[in-house]
């Protein structure tokens, strides 16, 4: 049975199954996991704890099993834990995890936690033993537009809240601002709040003054903040990712990925070919399918011409040559080709139709 890790309290709740596998890249959220099951496990008696760490490919999985089986008549409930960074246990691992699961006793509860695992792990034997014997939970991102709701409610958890209406969303979204792709940051500055201040009503200035500045941005997120057309945002993020030191070519590669994948969307359309067929042959689903369709009708072939010009230009600023009328500095490069999309991507769908954005020298 396969959970969200929001809905694993409720599960809880309701009395402990044999296992509970936690997956997932959030580590706030999947710390908060396995601490909700310990600590249902401590509160029904399970006292003693065995850690087993997964750390390569000669890891003793026969330790696990004869723990696991070496249960006296004194002996007290136990929890077992059984971390595998990698996420993949190997084919011996498989094995024993399936045996595991097997010979599973009542006085055992196993925690099984795991990094993200994509489709076909997650299809495999082994994952497949731990989820018929007991509960799985999906550690999902908290995205940008979900961070208000996750943060008004963690602070009604401690009593406090933002004003109503307008004034309480602009708290909510500056918090959000500050802290987006940071979780565990976000976690701390929320403790500080709840240090700062006594339960009851935030003001806008109270957060302002308290929250740090602890944002961390992932390079493909700007990819899909350009294509939504939010203009502070995805400059925001550019700001932040050269702040943090990442590669001006890994960003630049992000973008002109993005662009050659409208310019090849857009040819198979004019071939003939109906957009989702297009945006398949592409490989684009999930988020950018939606974003590259909102986008699209934006941008006219000569503009998307322009685009890949830009980017094969900015590809060389990256790399340390020059070009006439671009800046010489890379990250005023990069600047300058998310300036050029969001020109389009930002009036995509306005009937004022193309926006004017001021782009650097």
């Amino acid at each position: 049975m396969q959970l969200r890790s929001d809905q694993l309290a409720a599960q809880l709740a309701k009395g402990l199954k044999p296992v509970y596998t936690v997956f997932g890249d959030e580590p706030l959220l999947a710390q908060e996991a396995g601490d909700a099951v310990r600590a249902a496990a401590r509160a029904a008696g399970y006292s003693e704890r065995k850690v087993f760490t997964v750390s390569g490919a000669h890891f003793d999985w026969s330790s696990l099993l004869g723990a696991a089986q070496a249960m006296s008549l004194f002996a007290d409930r136990q929890l077992i834990e059984i971390r595998i960074p990698s996420g993949k246990p190997g084919k011996d691992g498989s094995e024993a995890l399936q045996r595991y699961c097997e010979t599973l006793s009542d006085d055992i509860v196993t925690l099984v936690q795991c990094p993200k695992l994509d489709r076909q792990q997650q299809s495999s034997a082994w994952f497949s033993a731990l989820d018929a014997a007991g509960v799985t939970v999906r550690i999902d991102p908290i995205e940008r537009r979900a961070l208000p709701q996750w943060i008004a409610q963690r602070l009604n958890a401690q009593g406090q809240r933002v004003a109503e209406g307008e004034a309480g969303q602009q708290t909510l979204a500056f918090f959000a601002d500050r802290v987006e792709g940071n979780l565990l940051a976000a976690h701390q500055e929320l403790q500080k709040l709840a240090l700062l201040y006594p339960q009851g009503t935030l003001s806008f200035e109270q957060v302002e003054s308290a929250v740090l500045n602890v944002a961390r941005y992932d390079v493909f997120k700007l990819g899909e903040a350009v294509l939504a057309g939010q203009v502070a945002r995805a400059l925001r993020m550019l700001d932040g990712l050269r702040a943090e030191g990442e590669a001006p070519v890994l960003v630049h590669w992000t973008l002109a990925e993005d662009i050659r994948a409208l310019k090849r969307v857009r040819d198979a359309m004019d071939e003939g070919k109906p957009l989702p067929m297009a945006l398949r042959e592409q490989r684009v689903w999930g988020v950018k399918e939606k974003l590259f369709e909102r986008a699209l009708p934006a941008f006219s072939d000569h503009a998307l011409a322009h685009l890949v010009e830009a980017a094969q230009i900015c590809d060389g600023l990256v790399k340390g040559l020059k070009h006439p009328g671009w800046p010489l500095e890379p990250w005023e490069g990069l600047k300058r080709l998310v300036l050029l999309l969001l020109q389009h991507t930002a009036s995509a769908g306005s009937p004022r139709g193309r926006l004017q954005l001021a782009l650097p020298a």
